[in-house]
């Protein structure tokens, strides 16, 4: 185990750290150019992923809109817990850590700390989020995950465990609480629609010659 903060990092992961940011160093310039800002742009591209699944959802049932009402919840519960359990944890970045060069420019300040991704526990919950709205556009957002996973170890800034935590996390989320928060949801929308069509109902009975 390699120590860094107060997180004993899995030697496994260093290793595979050092190996992964190595090759980052030796890649093409375009690659690096590319996998640099692919972070951000996946991540944009997955809340576009989602947001379309969900106003698809809303043209259905009282279950379809709940779903896409309460599709950006789950992400923005597990972002929060994904800084919380950051504090706790207190993993020193490894491009301190293990020193080696990287190409996201700037190691993040002390006090930023590296368990678990962030970036990574968002692309998860959307990916996973996006899944369970869609069948088809979960299939695309879910390599899009990984890749944005990936791409904070490529740049230097993230152990691969750090990563793979976040996607974890995330996912979890997603698929826990993504139908939990849609069934009391939908039993809202279709309490609602009743109270709406009762004075229709009754207003057309009394009309009725």
């Amino acid at each position: 185990m390699a120590d860094s903060g107060s997180m004993d990092v899995p030697e496994i992961s260093a290793e595979w750290y050092r190996d992964v940011v190595n090759a980052a160093a030796g890649s093409p310039d375009p690659l690096r150019w590319f996998v640099g800002h692919a972070t951000e742009w996946v991540l944009l591209l997955l809340g576009a992923l989602l947001l379309v699944a969900a106003l698809r959802r809303l043209s259905g049932g009282p279950h379809d809109r709940a779903l896409a009402l309460v599709a950006p919840v789950p992400t923005l519960l597990a972002y929060a817990s994904s800084e919380w359990l950051k504090t706790v944890v207190d993993e020193d970045r490894p491009c301190r850590a293990v020193g080696r060069a990287i190409i996201a420019g700037t190691c993040p300040p002390p006090g930023d700390w590296s368990f678990p991704s962030n970036h990574a526990t968002i692309s998860g919950a959307l990916a996973v989020t996006t899944l369970l709205l869609s069948r088809r556009l979960g299939l695309i957002a879910l390599p899009l995950a990984v890749l944005a996973a990936f791409s904070r170890v490529f740049v230097g800034v993230h152990y691969p465990h750090d990563v793979a935590a976040g996607v974890l996390l995330g996912a979890l989320f997603a698929a826990l609480l993504t139908p939990l928060l849609a069934r009391p949801t939908a039993e809202a929308l279709r309490r609602r629609a009743d109270r709406t069509t009762r004075p229709t109902s009754k207003l057309a009975s009394r009309t009725r010659p």
